[in-house]
């Protein structure tokens, strides 16, 4: 069974990381940022949360740098995303060959992932008795590649702006530290499945936090 999981969670990190890495990728392009921007963004957004988890654990160098598999991955979805993106321009096509429905399931696939690969890391660092930490941890993993790669893009932050996206990242954080302890292999696709969920509803119905209705003023219109 552990050997299961273990395969599971690689598979699972696997996937988050291409999805991170198109979202990055495709704002990239979008921004109109030459080949190496958009592969850069893209490895930013799919490695920035693992990098800063580790920082976080005190694990120096992050395993970012000494498993270059994600890395590997995280560049050759880029690279894809471009490739793809150029010879449809070439042909007059639009660029923006994922729609943003689809492209809204792929962040919410890659913030569910990373959320639960927080809490996992830090529950194998020695901190599984420590629950904010490790649900911190697990936010911190899911929605920091995405901050940095629009701190990067110069947009604000989607964790700040976007409909549900910190607070999905915390609920499924918050229900694989629950669940795990019961069903490890289970709680990893509950969790993600949950986050993924919350994303695509939030976005469908528009839900959003409340915020401080600011009105313009006459004299600057």
């Amino acid at each position: 069974m552990t050997f299961d999981i273990h395969i599971l969670s690689f598979l699972t990190e696997l996937i988050g990381t291409i999805a991170f890495s198109i979202s990055g990728a495709m704002l990239a392009i979008e921004r109109n940022l030459d080949l190496f921007g958009v592969v850069f963004l893209g490895a930013v957004t799919a490695i920035g949360g693992g990098i800063i988890r580790d920082l976080l654990l005190g694990q120096i160098p992050p395993q970012a740098f000494l498993n270059y598999i994600y890395m590997l991955f995280a560049v050759v979805t880029a690279l894809v995303v471009f490739v793809i993106a150029h010879w449809r321009a070439r042909r007059g096509k639009s660029i923006a060959f994922i729609n943003d429905t689809v492209l809204n399931i792929f962040d919410a696939a890659g913030l569910g992932i990373f959320s639960v690969i927080g809490v996992q890391n830090t529950i194998s660092a020695g901190f599984g008795d420590n629950a904010f930490f490790c649900v911190f941890l697990g936010l911190t993993t899911g929605v920091g590649g995405g901050m940095l790669r629009d701190v990067l893009s110069r947009s604000t932050p989607a964790v700040l702006r976007k409909h549900i996206y910190a607070l999905a990242s915390l609920a499924g954080a918050l229900c694989y530290y629950l669940l795990q302890i019961y069903a490890p292999a289970v709680s990893i696709l509950v969790s993600t499945l949950l986050v993924v969920v919350l994303r695509v509803l939030a976005s469908h119905y528009r839900w959003t936090l409340p915020r401080i209705p600011i009105q313009q003023d006459p004299r600057t219109l």
